[in-house]
């Protein structure tokens, strides 16, 4: 580290204070709020805060949230994870922050850059020393004497700018990447909800041939019709494959006319047997690396199997256990080779293609509202402890098209959605080590700066 890097206890830059702490009834609606996931898993505050506190002018004005200050989390269940850092890099009006976060903010004289802190404060040298002075008992935790202990070390603003700025070019590409697969999901589940839930394409038929609407079914018709002129109509290829009219199902009520019923497991097959002896090395995933949101799955080591649910490339895995299950923990294996085993967690649940029913179709049914209630609503077990069993997939049902290309068409279409999502990601990851790589030899100053924007110009 060069002779011009200045060094100072965290104390001598920065006011703590601590956040806001309030009954669940108070969550949900008001104001925005700095969660706890917030500060854990981001280097910077999302531009959006999601969740809601209804919080008072006072309270507001207390645990105000403002470009600079920087949140780290002061409890949790592991070393590793405490004093997680996240900055903010604008003003959040009305926000306030959790309780269980500590709040930095600038003293005035403060001549650090908030895009340069949010990497120092995430980079190996800091987390080794905020580990070593943290305490651990039932659970990690971090107090505002052990903060005054800690300290950073920092260039001149102009540099740390330049630091702050080619890092967090990387963070950026990286955003947009995962709002362009967040987009991409969306399409894949949107197309599913339309055509084999809602079954608009159906009623938009029936409405132009004049057969009559069911009445379970005439708000969704209403809605379809005053969208008439403003939705673009489906190829006329795959229009003639839907039916025009419906017929009643004891199981179902209205389904399309033609359409079969048919159990969730009936039409996937629901943990299928893979061949993988123990002892052999393999790719593995736990728990921690299914996303609640997307169908990504990160953090893919190689290990001993030893036992555990095992799967194959396209196989869908979703969480069988209380909470995992009910917090949405799903998603697509896509980092297989064709017939390579992978094993993960016991309490995977592995959903396979069959037939005409491909892994797009049936990532957006585990993301489907009705079928994720019907599950969490069949688990069984002691409280805390409860699990979904394969004969719930006997309980729920599907309705199917009696004419295959139907299935084929929707599969092709998001398949190339599923196959954006893939390279997106890989390119993520890619992105994800060269800022971890690059963020230390920054520091350290074992990389020029120029050296370092040259890098990332070709990485993206």
């Amino acid at each position: 580290m060069g002779s011009e890097w200045k060094t100072a206890f965290l104390t001598d830059l920065y006011d703590i204070s601590s956040g806001l702490s309030k009954s669940a009834k108070f969550f949900g609606s008001g104001h925005p709020f700095v969660a706890f996931k917030d500060v854990m898993y981001n280097y910077f505050l999302p531009n959006e805060l999601s969740q809601l506190v209804q919080s008072t002018k006072e309270e507001q004005q207390k645990c105000s949230v403002n470009r600079g200050d920087v949140f780290l989390t002061r409890t949790s269940e592991t070393m590793n994870e405490l004093g997680m850092s996240s900055v903010a890099v604008k003003d959040y009006e009305d926000a306030t922050f959790n309780g269980f976060t500590k709040r930095l903010r600038p003293k005035p004289d403060t001549t650090i850059v908030p895009e340069f802190v949010a990497y120092y404060l995430r980079s190996p040298k800091f987390r080794s020393e905020m580990r070593a002075f943290s305490t651990m008992s039932t659970r990690a935790s971090l107090n505002n004497e052990m903060i005054s202990r800690l300290k950073i070390s920092f260039p001149s603003v102009l540099e740390q700018r330049v630091i702050g700025g080619v890092l967090k070019t990387l963070d950026d590409k990286i955003e947009l990447n995962r709002q362009m697969n967040e987009t991409l999901e969306s399409m894949a589940r949107a197309l599913f909800q339309s055509w084999f839930v809602d079954f608009d394409p159906v009623i938009d038929k029936a409405l132009a041939a004049g057969n009559p609407i069911p009445e379970p079914l005439q708000a969704r018709a209403e809605t379809r019709r005053a969208l008439a002129n403003s939705t673009q109509p489906l190829p006329a290829h795959i229009q003639k494959l839907f039916p025009d009219a419906f017929q009643f199902d004891e199981e179902m009520g209205w389904i399309p006319e033609g359409w079969k019923v048919t159990p969730v497991g009936e039409a996937i097959t629901i943990n299928p047997r893979v061949s993988l002896k123990k002892g052999a090395v393999a790719k593995y995933v736990d728990m921690k690396s299914l996303p609640t949101s997307g169908f990504a799955i990160n953090e893919v080591i190689e290990k001993e199997f030893s036992g555990g649910a095992k799967f194959l490339n396209a196989d869908v895995l979703m969480a069988r256990i209380t909470p995992c299950l009910e917090n949405g923990k799903a998603g697509v294996v896509d980092y297989l080779d064709d017939d390579e085993p992978g094993f993960g967690s016991t309490e995977f649940i592995v959903l396979r293609p069959k037939n005409e029913i491909g892994t797009p179709f049936i990532a957006a049914l585990v993301r489907d509202e009705n079928f994720r209630a019907h599950c969490v609503s069949n688990m069984v077990g002691s409280s805390g402890r409860q699990r979904v069993q394969n004969s719930c997939f006997d309980s729920y049902f599907l309705c199917l098209p009696s004419k295959p290309p139907l299935l084929t068409s929707y599969h092709k279409t998001c398949s190339t959605f599923f196959a954006r999502i893939t390279k997106l990601k890989l390119e993520t990851n890619s992105l994800t080590k060269l800022r971890d790589t690059l963020l230390p030899k920054l520091l350290s100053g074992e990389i020029r700066i120029p050296d370092a924007e040259k890098l990332v110009a070709n990485s993206l």
